[in-house]
């Protein structure tokens, strides 16, 4: 379990952000944000006040990382990269998640590597992760500038016959149902967004085709809602293209492979993050995964 409650003792009355700074190594900020966080507990009550005070016996909840023996795919001095399986988180959607990513990094890492940007749980590929707090600020700030350069590999429903730029503005807003929660659609009033994407390759006895995905912005669910919006939703999909029926099913984890499987074509998503292209401290990188992802997709239609 990441998230650890252990007991601990301050020798005399101070200022609780200052135990945990001097005693533990956070930075200031990083003591306050956990405090206000309520992760620090005196008599089993969270302390929420930043500059609350401590004295004796107090409780501390820490993020203790554990490993699976995921390896980085690519390691320098100030980065390192992982090719994340489907299924895995980037951080813990709760106290109570088993693992994220995050945990594999920091493990193998320390408590000062960071993970750059996002990818969706059920999306499988390379991650950017910062080895320290420099280069977390220059990385982040590729990203912010736009000058990171992804391409995305996904199995779409139907035959994709041309390459084509999708410019549709992306809003991310409540469904109309509060069962559904929160949905991204395309809607004159949302960010601007754009993908190109270049059909690879046709299966006819599928009726699927392999498409490569190059978003130049980064906003939440692009890939997947611009291809369900020009009628190629991803095939695995369990979102977009779907019923309110069997979106709520698998929201609740109630949604077996094999209901998966007919409603949407395969047991997982199928998108991936194949390959990152950026400059960093005046050299070039190109990184491409080394997942088979024809062979996922054909892994993934069957139980």
């Amino acid at each position: 379990m990441p998230f650890v409650k252990k007991k601990m003792i301050a020798e005399k009355k101070q200022k609780a952000f200052l135990y945990l700074m001097h005693e533990l190594g956070y930075t200031q900020r990083e003591a306050q944000r956990f405090i206000s966080k309520g992760r620090v507990l005196v008599n089993g009550e969270k302390m929420t006040k930043t500059a609350g005070e401590i004295e004796g016996e107090f409780e501390f909840i820490y993020f203790e990382p554990i490993t699976k023996g995921l390896e980085p795919s690519y390691l320098k001095e100030e980065f390192v990269v992982f090719d994340k399986p489907s299924g895995v988180l980037i951080h813990p959607q709760t106290k109570k998640t088993p693992y994220s990513l995050i945990d594999e990094l920091k493990y193998q890492f320390g408590r000062d590597a960071n993970i750059a940007h996002r990818i969706d749980q059920e999306t499988s590929g390379l991650v950017l992760c910062a080895r320290n707090k420099v280069s977390e600020r220059e990385i982040k700030m590729m990203f912010q500038e736009r000058d990171m350069k992804k391409k995305y590999l996904a199995l779409v429903h139907g035959e994709f016959k041309d390459e084509l730029c999708v410019e549709a503005p992306l809003l991310r807003t409540k469904h109309e149902s509060a069962i559904v929660r929160m949905v991204v659609k395309v809607h004159e009033t949302g960010k601007v967004s754009r993908t190109d994407f270049k059909p690879l390759e046709y299966y006819p006895d599928l009726d699927m085709t392999l498409v490569e995905c190059s978003p130049h912005t980064g906003r939440q669910h692009q890939i997947r809602v611009h291809l369900f919006h020009v009628k190629h939703p991803i095939v695995g999909d369990p979102i977009y293209g779907q019923s309110e029926e069997n979106i709520v099913k698998f929201l609740d984890r109630e949604l077996d492979p094999s209901q998966r499987i007919a409603n949407s074509g395969a047991k997982r998503l199928l998108l991936h993050a194949n390959e990152l292209k950026f400059e960093l401290y005046g050299n070039s990188y190109h990184i491409v995964s080394k997942t088979n992802f024809k062979q996922v997709c054909r892994d993934s239609l069957v139980l």
